[in-house]
């Protein structure tokens, strides 16, 4: 029997089957042996082992189309990165951060800014700008406070499911910024566990403690992930940092020297420094890209 796992805890995997069956699993000996780790996302055969029970083994991983480390999971077909405008304050260097993670695996991202019914003073739409211009798919709404379509539908949730119809789908972000409620809004159930805001520190209390994947509708999966606070970039020659950055490709071929990197040339010889300075490249994001290319140079994490 073919299946996806959908969550690994305690060396027990859940395997998610085409007639929406759930199998508690344990991997056969041989994955150890070969030092394989099944992860969320994997389609994987199975032999049921109790019908009753519903318990079986995992006999077989077929073969990965992609591989994550942070989240650790597989087969992803895009990610949806979600931040709140407010409550928390978004981190725009976490979230470009993200953004360059996803670009090395080169997963299409599409980024939620949650919450604009807290938006007071026009924030949102200064974020939507910055990464729109890059190239990226933006949308924004509250999922506890959603605009409703003339036929009473819910916009949020309809955009969200037009999205990732069909796909398995990461939804990241940090702790607090309503993670848990798109999983809930998208679900139609409350299957997982709201946190609230500490008001001392601002952040997100920890409500999603594994990656699992949930399915919401025919061949749709969401993998909702732990939030997180940091992530460093790695793997990369800071020479290489520049193609994670897509709105910079189209001005890089008018720098005067092959193999510019956007840093230490002078303005009139390097056109992405020319774009930000004339706003066709947020300098929010420039700054970001600054600060990771000089991490990248001198191997330090901050």
């Amino acid at each position: 029997m073919l299946g996806k796992i959908i969550k690994g805890i305690g060396g027990f995997y859940y395997v998610h089957t085409s007639g929406g069956t759930v199998y508690e699993c344990k991997a056969k000996g041989i994955f150890r042996k070969e030092k394989i780790k099944p992860l969320p996302g994997d389609n994987v055969e199975i032999t049921v082992l109790s019908e009753e029970k519903k318990e079986g083994n995992i006999d077989r991983l077929l073969e990965r189309k992609n591989e994550l480390i942070r989240p650790a999971a597989s087969n992803v077909d895009g990610a949806l990165i979600v931040f709140a405008v407010k409550d928390p304050e978004p981190n725009l260097n976490l979230l470009d951060r993200f953004l360059v993670y996803m670009e090395m695996q080169d997963i299409p991202v599409t980024v939620f800014f949650n919450k604009t019914d807290l938006d007071r003073d026009g924030s949102c739409k200064r974020y939507c700008e910055i990464y729109e211009r890059a190239g990226y798919r933006v949308l924004s709404g509250s999922v506890d406070d959603p605009k409703a379509a003339p036929d009473g539908s819910n916009v949020v949730e309809e955009e969200l499911r037009e999205i990732l119809r069909g796909k398995t789908t990461i939804l990241a972000g940090p702790s607090g910024v309503g993670k848990s409620s798109v999983t809930n809004l998208l679900h139609r159930d409350e299957v997982m566990e709201v946190g609230s805001i500490s008001e001392k520190i601002k952040r997100g209390k920890h409500t999603t403690r594994h990656t699992e994947l949930f399915n919401l509708f025919d061949d749709t999966y969401i993998l909702d992930t732990p939030g997180f606070t940091s992530l460093y970039v790695t793997g990369l020659e800071p020479t290489e940092l520049k193609n994670y950055f897509p709105e910079f490709l189209r001005f890089e071929q008018d720098c005067r020297y092959t193999g510019c990197v956007h840093v230490g040339e002078r303005e009139e010889l390097c056109a992405v420094k020319r774009a930000v300075k004339e706003g066709e490249i947020a300098w929010e994001r420039y700054e970001d890209y600054l600060q990771i290319y000089e991490e990248l140079k001198s191997g330090k994490r901050r």
